[in-house]
């Protein structure tokens, strides 16, 4: 019998949003589906926030690709601490680059200045979750190493 792929996944199981690879399809879809956006409504989003159209396609093609890097990082069985620390980094650089650019470069029109800052907050808010799975993977590792079970996987 197969599994129903609609069913919840355990909190502790691998396919569980709350791991590392949970969380890494999460960033990828949101990430990816914000770049798809900007690829094919760069004109009008651009109007909407107050962004130029060619700033809206360059960032389109960037979080597409960043997004199917992440989602080929997710799609490992165990994807490396490495890598993982290299996703949580440029999700925290991105946070950083939305706040400047919006203080120091862009001229938001309202829906911009409301935009920019919450799409800041939930990269941040994955970086977050990316940097508590990746912890908690590893602190289950290193209990399995010194002999301890955890019987959550």
């Amino acid at each position: 019998m197969s599994a129903n792929t609609l069913t919840p996944a355990r909190p502790g199981s691998a396919s569980s949003l709350w791991t590392v690879r949970g969380v890494l399809v999460l960033d990828a879809l949101v990430t990816g589906g914000n770049g798809l956006v900007y690829l094919a409504f760069a004109g009008p989003v651009g109007d909407l926030l107050g962004v130029g159209r060619s700033i809206l396609l360059d960032l389109g093609v960037f979080l597409t690709v960043y997004a199917l890097g992440v989602g080929a990082l997710a799609a490992r069985r165990r994807p490396p601490r490495l890598a993982v620390q290299a996703v949580i980094d440029l999700n925290a650089v991105w946070v950083v680059l939305s706040l400047v650019a919006m203080a120091a470069w862009l001229e938001p029109t309202t829906a911009g200045a409301v935009w920019i800052p919450v799409q800041a907050a939930v990269v941040a808010l994955f970086a977050a979750l990316q940097f508590t799975a990746l912890r908690r993977r590893d602190g289950r590792a290193e209990g399995r190493a010194e002999g301890r079970v955890d019987r959550r996987t």
